[in-house]
């Protein structure tokens, strides 16, 4: 029987945000692919086709209990870890990547859904197995090993960036749930070393974009090219923008990747600082939201998968827009509803999903 205070707390506000980010997006992507050679279906309409999809999926996870999830946590990992071992075996290789699954009418991309997999997982191994003196080491051996078999994989395909977003998004919540003082100390000197011995196990064209990121100028036409551009967009905006459509950078083709990883770069061209400044306070509420959300969860697992879908959209946010003004190497994140991307609508469609499902059922116990 259908419970009517599910809609009495639906919430409008996450909604509204989610589709206001969204259809900025969109606008964006009108601008930035208008001198693109005309294609049956133009990109901004591909990307509104996607946020009717996404706004689909949505409402249907948000009407299904999440508490149901925790569960069903370990079942999800069982099976995208599988599927992430499929992909290694016979996977569809595109660019010198290995990411997908050929499904005939659509290509499958494990590691997007291991995102939300890997918060519903780690939110109900932490929220079963509570520490209120904080986690020890020996306590996070089984969260090590869900969060490192996956990132293995992915980085086996290769995917470093979304293999960072998978480690982001776990440490995250393990941080959230409490980490021992002595523990956080051992364990971010285990970080540093890993970091210095992960240099050597990366592919060569890896290490160029790190090369790059560090000193775009040493190669202005080639590996550099694509920050160098960005930055000059971004730049060029000055404090109010050229105005819509009418961005150098975008309009004559000199931005590449304007529609995707890039689609920011076009946005602070076109609407300068203070056009960037609302979008980037349209995103902070976002994320403030979200945690609102959390701390007014039911229960631990509620809160915990909120924690964990806030992280995943701030970490996109924060990874892609250093990506775009040079702060962070390249390694293609996009910036989440507003790049154009069927996966990525998909994904952070499924994420607000478990946000407005906990949102709706914060007084049901």
């Amino acid at each position: 029987m259908f419970d009517r205070r599910l809609l009495t707390h639906f919430d409008w506000v996450l909604l509204l945000l989610v589709c206001g980010i969204s259809l900025v997006g969109i606008m964006n992507l009108y601008s930035a692919t208008s001198s693109l050679p005309e294609t049956a279906t133009p990109v901004y309409l591909k990307q509104l086709y996607w946020l009717g999809i996404g706004l689909m999926i949505a409402l249907t996870v948000s009407a299904f209990d999440y508490r149901h999830l925790q569960h069903l946590g370990p079942f999800f990992y069982v099976v995208t870890v599988t599927l992430l071992l499929l992909v290694l075996m016979v996977g569809k290789t595109s660019m010198g990547a290995t990411r997908w699954i050929d499904l005939g009418f659509f290509n499958l991309q494990p590691s997007e859904i291991m995102k939300i997999v890997m918060i519903i997982t780690l939110s109900w191994h932490f929220s079963e197995r509570v520490q209120v003196a904080g986690y020890t080491l020996r306590d996070l051996v089984v969260p090590f090993f869900l969060l490192a078999v996956p990132v293995f994989l992915i980085m086996k395909q290769p995917d470093l960036g979304t293999a960072m977003l998978v480690i982001f998004i776990g440490s995250t919540l393990a941080l959230f749930a409490g980490i021992r003082r002595s523990t956080l100390v051992f364990l971010a000197l285990m970080g540093t070393a890993a970091a210095w011995g992960g240099w050597y196990l990366l592919r060569d064209y890896q290490k160029e974009r790190i090369h790059t990121f560090l000193n775009p100028e040493r190669d202005p036409l080639g590996s550099g090219y694509h920050i160098i551009q960005s930055k000059i967009a971004v730049g060029s905006g000055g404090l109010f923008g050229k105005g819509f459509m009418q961005g150098s950078q975008s309009q004559l083709s000199f931005l590449p990747e304007r529609h995707t990883d890039f689609a920011f770069s076009v946005f602070a061209e076109e609407w300068g600082f203070s056009g960037s400044l609302v979008l980037l306070l349209l995103y902070l509420f976002l994320i403030i939201w979200g945690i609102y959300v959390a701390r007014q969860a039911s229960d631990r697992f509620g809160m915990f998968l909120s924690i964990g879908v806030v992280a995943m959209m701030f970490w996109h946010i924060v990874v892609n827009l250093g990506m775009v003004i040079g702060l962070l190497p390249v390694v293609g994140v996009p910036l989440p509803l507003f790049s154009y991307g069927g996966t990525s609508m998909v994904t952070t469609m499924i994420g607000t999903g478990l946000l407005l499902s906990v949102s709706m059922r914060r007084f049901m116990f």
